[in-house]
């Protein structure tokens, strides 16, 4: 089975083009409505929510840890909002109370760039290893094992912050390395279970549990703080993800093969449609042609791009909406939020679209992935320079926000999924690869953030904005030049090769 372009479901010859494959009937595809392919796309979904949940709490939860009577005091200057208060909000303090007995910190905004980025460090060092042992053992017990290692580690939160700043920050980065195999894993998982022509929208579904997770969690962890004390919400959000981790274990196989309530059709015709690509990579993997494959890079280059913007405002955004535009914790969180409803949308509506479009042969997978990796990050980027020069204006700075954040979920069907294209066998790993780097903007943006925004002026945040908006359009540049939705030579084994010669055979005779 020859799978060239990394879609094809017939066969076809491995000389020809993506675009001459033939498609699959499309009454010997099992219906997606209760199939196990859906659940797990449902589960995946409802995981992931409570990964973004984990990752960014503390983002809400900041606003209420710190106290910044005394922040400002330790600083010996007095700041001068940059924009004024919301009507009816004159006589109200940036200071934000809690229960009696809950504590306070002295954190300065630097410190707060820190802890924000502190789990950053810690997803750095899982990812390749992540990837590689899901792509060889299955990608199940890697991605239950995360979740729920993450969120019993979140629950330390409070006990942490007690114990000081150091101790805060070494539980979150031990937190980001128990999260840094979550992804890895789950794309090993799809290159088992996702047939080609429904990749997208099984993958963006699952993936946009990222973006409900961050709507869900960003204004009820503003809600808790202000009714339960901020400590609570590291107990909560814990204990949702040891809930979760009981469902997972219980329900999900590594593999269609081993599942033990699938219908024997779809368990053929999922088989039958990844063909080869769908087994694991055993222990050796191509190394030195993964390391100078232009496709591979040009996806690390892009993703790198692409999340300098999303962690900024997923980091920083509820600092933003407390610091300039002076919304109260409650609507922090909302607003804050708001953004990430509609990304979650728009980007399970671009993979049902992203399949339709390959499905019919309206485009190629290559120009599909390019149109929708452009589409979301220019649209980002110029949104982000409208926020720049929103000024004051509350209406049109939350606006701009969402408009960005949203459109720019489009490159879920994008830039996100293209690891699966270039090489399915190897894609955890290849997603291990390209998010380890992706991650490097989790650890910088905050920090650079922080630095940028000390005096809390429109024109530091002004700075960040703009930064993030260029980094966008450079990943679309590059990747209109050099991606591609081709399978690269170094992933074709000679198991490949030999289905698609006996394929040929086949079709020849008849």
């Amino acid at each position: 089975m020859p799978l060239p372009s990394g879609c094809s479901i017939n066969p076809a010859p491995l000389d020809e083009s993506e675009d001459s494959e033939p498609l699959i009937e499309n009454d010997a595809v099992p219906p997606q409505c209760c199939s196990a392919r859906l659940n797990l796309a449902f589960l995946m979904f409802f995981g992931f929510s409570v990964v973004y949940g984990l990752r960014v709490n503390l983002s809400v939860a900041m606003v209420a840890m710190v106290n910044t009577t005394d922040t400002e005091s330790a600083q010996n200057s007095s700041v001068i909002s940059a924009c004024p208060r919301p009507a009816g909000s004159e006589n109200t303090s940036d200071a934000f109370l809690q229960p009696v007995g809950i504590p306070q910190y002295p954190w300065d905004s630097e410190t707060q760039g820190w802890l924000l980025g502190a789990f950053f460090f810690g997803y750095l060092f899982t990812q390749i290893p992540g990837g590689y042992l899901s792509g060889h053992y299955g990608g199940s017990i890697f991605l239950g094992s995360g979740v729920l290692g993450t969120a019993a580690l979140t629950m330390l939160t409070p006990l942490a912050a007690k114990m000081g700043i150091y101790w805060l920050f070494a539980l979150r980065a031990l937190e980001g390395f128990g999260e840094g195999v979550t992804f890895p894993a789950m794309m090993a998982m799809w290159a088992r279970w996702a047939p080609p022509l429904e990749r997208s929208r099984l993958m963006t579904l699952s993936g946009s549990g990222c973006n409900f997770g961050a709507f869900v969690a960003l204004p009820l962890t503003g809600y808790i703080c202000q009714t339960l004390g901020w400590p609570a919400v590291f107990y909560l959000c814990g204990g949702a993800g040891c809930l979760w981790a009981v469902f997972w274990f219980a329900f999900v196989s590594n593999d269609p093969r081993t599942h033990r309530r699938i219908s024997k059709e779809e368990r053929d015709y999922i088989i039958n449609s990844i063909g080869p690509q769908g087994t694991g990579h055993g222990w050796s993997v191509p190394v030195l042609p993964m390391l100078l494959s232009v496709p591979l890079w040009t996806i690390i280059i892009t993703q790198m791009c692409s999340n300098w913007s999303y962690y900024t405002l997923l980091t920083s955004l509820p600092t933003y909406m407390n610091d300039i535009m002076h919304f109260d914790i409650k609507s922090n969180g909302f607003l804050s939020a708001l953004p990430y409803l509609g990304a979650w949308l728009f980007s399970m509506l671009s993979g049902v679209a992203a399949d339709r479009l390959i499905e019919r042969k309206v485009f190629s997978i290559t120009v599909v992935r390019k149109l929708f990796t452009l589409i979301g990050l220019l649209s980002a980027a110029a949104f982000l320079v409208a926020v720049s020069y929103a000024g004051c204006s509350h209406i049109l700075t939350v606006t701009f926000l969402t408009l960005s954040t949203t459109i720019g979920g489009v490159t879920a069907s994008g830039v996100y999924m293209n690891q699966i294209d270039i090489a399915p066998r190897y894609a955890g790993l290849l997603l291990g690869i390209t998010n380890t780097f992706g991650t490097i903007p989790g650890v910088m943006a905050p920090i650079a953030t922080g630095y940028f925004t000390e005096d809390r002026t429109l024109a530091g945040w002004r700075k960040v904005f703009w930064i993030a908006a260029g980094i966008n359009v450079a990943g679309a540049v590059v990747f209109t030049i050099f991606g591609t939705g081709e399978i690269q030579p170094w992933a074709i084994t000679e198991e490949d090769g030999a289905e698609a010669e006996k394929d040929r055979s086949r079709s020849n005779s008849t």
